[in-house]
């Protein structure tokens, strides 16, 4: 942690960490980075169309069929876990061990079986966990509902995954930990600390478990564990993303090398005290919700320092916003970032949470984050990393641009539907007559929902072909010509790519 203090970075070799092949002349191990981007986009193919198909059933019942295994109650956990643990953990995975040996400057620790080990015990925990909720058997606990066999099998990949990580850490031939490599650790360490906690539980079958906790106390270690979720995977892992692609997209150093060290800390200590506000106006103590809320609010000021260093990367390239369009989703996500990182402490104040307590707006703010700030981090990451891993050039940069905007069209629309169905919800239910009866019924607020519901699909069905475009053409990129080294690592939209 020292070396946070004692050395400032050597941005001339942050830039120039893209060779393919160490100082020593031996190459990095691509193989397993491959394996796991490969997983990353097909589990994302898998959970937004299952999630597409959930939209659908909300606004057309009839599309249940009857058939229980495609339900929504079944349905929708498989969506939110394959894309969390399949699209979002795979490429954490694929990307920090990218960038750990690109920074490093040395191999993956751990040799091919253990790699392997890894990549196919997570394939099998998502391929497993699928399959289990489609079948009935869930915890119910929110991001959480994979059964307790499903759940050990995780357990074995993450604490393969910190050992690889650290050892490979502890080797490095550079004397400087570069602070994309905290934010992976950390995202690391905490889900494996979640993880464990969140999973004491009682097996009475293979498939079915009782937790240690009960009534309040089950509740705040299931929240405990569920924003924590979103604070250390799809908020601190998809950081140490930011904090590499960025820079190395722009060709330019990290804004305010201080300012990381502070958004770092001040993340890492904040975001463990703010799952209460899940909570409010329950049986959950009151002194635990006033906690919770005021570190909540705290968190604005780390959030919004990084999303700053990230933007504020892009002083005296401003100009590369009109032509790489890898460049927009990286800046575009990260004013997702800062928007969902303002909306989650307004939420939190209790005037606000009473409005919006179970209703869609919470939706909304959580697929503005995992849309805008996850997915879109996550495509630019992938359209800068694949051809490099390849040894190719990037297919089409006209095609980037289309996904961009098919995406972006896609979150607009989602989000809006859900901010207008979120807060008519909370309107309607709050709604008194002169006798002091409610204004409306639950049937109407639902029949109010109606159309939201069908923009949301259509949002929805925007992104997803945005995400199936982006598909074709890293598959395109991938069988295409190799080029030299050199052509790869200064790779210039619209020059060394073609504009199909």
């Amino acid at each position: 942690m020292g070396y946070f203090y004692k050395t400032k970075p050597n941005w001339g070799y942050l830039m120039n960490a893209s060779s393919a092949t160490m100082p020593s002349g031996a190459s990095y191990d691509y193989d397993i980075v491959k394996m796991f981007t490969i997983a990353s986009i097909v589990w994302a193919l898998v959970g937004m169309a299952a999630g597409l198909y959930i939209a659908g059933e909300l606004a057309w019942p009839a599309l249940n069929l009857d058939i229980a295994e495609i339900t929504f109650g079944r349905l929708r956990p498989v969506h939110t876990n394959t894309v969390i643990w399949g699209f979002g953990g795979n490429a954490l995975i694929a990307t920090s061990f990218y960038v750990v040996q690109r920074t490093c400057q040395t191999r993956l620790w751990g040799g091919k079986y253990l790699l392997n080990t890894m990549f196919w015990a997570w394939q099998a925990v998502v391929l497993i966990g699928a399959w289990a909720l489609m079948a009935g058997h869930s915890q119910s606990r929110e991001y959480a509902e994979y059964p307790l066999v499903d759940n050990i099998l995780m357990m074995i990949g993450l604490v393969i995954y910190a050992v690889v990580y650290a050892n490979t850490l502890r080797r490095r031939s550079q004397p400087h930990i570069y602070v994309a490599n905290w934010f992976y650790m950390a995202f690391i360490l905490a889900t494996a600390i979640l993880h464990f906690f969140n999973n004491l539980q009682v097996p009475y079958s293979l498939w079915q478990s009782y937790s240690v906790f009960s009534g309040t106390q089950d509740a705040m270690t299931e929240w405990w564990y569920g924003h924590n979720i979103v604070g250390f995977v799809l908020t601190v892992g998809f950081l140490g993303m930011m904090y590499y692609f960025v820079p190395k997209q722009s060709g330019r150093p990290i804004f305010s090398y201080r300012l990381s060290i502070v958004h770092f800390w001040a993340l890492s200590f904040l975001y463990m005290w703010v799952g209460g506000h899940h909570l409010e106006w329950t049986a959950l103590p009151n002194w635990i919700n006033s906690l919770s809320v005021a570190f909540s609010i705290l968190l604005l000021l780390p959030s919004w320092g990084g999303m700053i260093n990230g933007i504020m990367t892009l002083s005296g390239a401003w100009e590369k916003l009109r032509t790489d369009p890898i460049i927009l989703f990286l800046v575009t996500a990260l004013a997702f970032y800062g928007m969902a990182t303002f909306e989650g402490p307004m939420l939190a104040l209790q005037s606000v949470n009473a409005l919006s307590h179970y209703t869609d707006w919470t939706i909304g703010h959580v697929h503005s984050g995992a849309l805008g700030w996850v997915a879109l981090i996550t495509f630019g990451s992938f359209y800068h990393m694949v051809p490099r891993l390849w040894g190719t050039r990037l297919y089409s940069t006209r095609l980037v641009f289309v996904h961009f905007w098919l995406a972006t069209i896609g979150i607009v629309l989602y989000v809006v539907a859900m901010w207008v169905s979120g807060i008519g919800q909370g309107l309607m239910l709050r709604a008194f007559d002169q006798y002091g009866n409610l204004a409306y019924t639950f049937v109407e607020t639902v029949v109010f929902l109606h159309i939201p519901y069908i923009v949301r699909f259509i949002g929805g069905a925007f992104f997803l072909s945005g995400t199936i475009l982006m598909v074709y053409n890293l598959y395109k990129t991938v069988v295409s010509e190799r080029v030299t080294e050199v052509e790869r690592e200064v790779m210039i939209p619209g020059k060394l790519a073609s504009s199909h």
